[in-house]
């Protein structure tokens, strides 16, 4: 496969399931009527921060593809954080399972940690692509902690 066609599929894939994942909530979304704790950001920009983000893990991911450098312990992390990452928001918002989502989205962290270790042992530009995510996935954290004890 040409890497072009690599850097293509690896960006899509998480642009399109976070795409989906984006319509299935659309209509649950509550975001504006919660309280939110200090430093919430305005909802306008968590589209934007999860393209970019999604970007840079498919980019990330392409790097490591490009340069042969996947196997199935790199796979078996990074889709698994994927999955983790696209119910989140199904959890919190579809469901109402604010403290769930918590403990979820501690989950994602972990994974993501790891994913970022185990990257960056491969290439370190891919390792450092996902830092943005991890850093983006702990702010996360707070603000679904942050929301559940103000709103229950």
């Amino acid at each position: 496969m040409s890497k072009i066609k690599i850097y293509a599929k690896s960006i899509l894939i998480p642009l399109i399931l976070g795409g989906i994942v984006g319509l299935i909530i659309s209509g649950a979304i509550d975001y504006n009527e919660l309280q939110k704790p200090f430093l919430s950001p305005p909802s306008i920009l968590f589209p934007i921060v999860w393209t970019i983000l999604y970007i840079l893990m498919g980019v990330s991911y392409g790097i490591l593809q490009a340069n042969a450098q996947v196997d199935g312990e790199i796979n078996i992390i990074y889709y698994l954080q994927l999955l983790i990452n696209l119910l989140w928001p199904i959890l919190f918002f579809v469901l109402d399972w604010r403290l769930f989502s918590f403990i979820w989205i501690l989950l994602l962290v972990i994974l993501v940690f790891n994913m970022v270790i185990k990257f960056y042992k491969r290439n370190k530009l891919s390792g450092l692509l996902q830092v943005p995510y991890l850093l983006w996935t702990l702010f996360a954290s707070y603000l679904n902690l942050f929301i559940y004890l103000l709103n229950r």
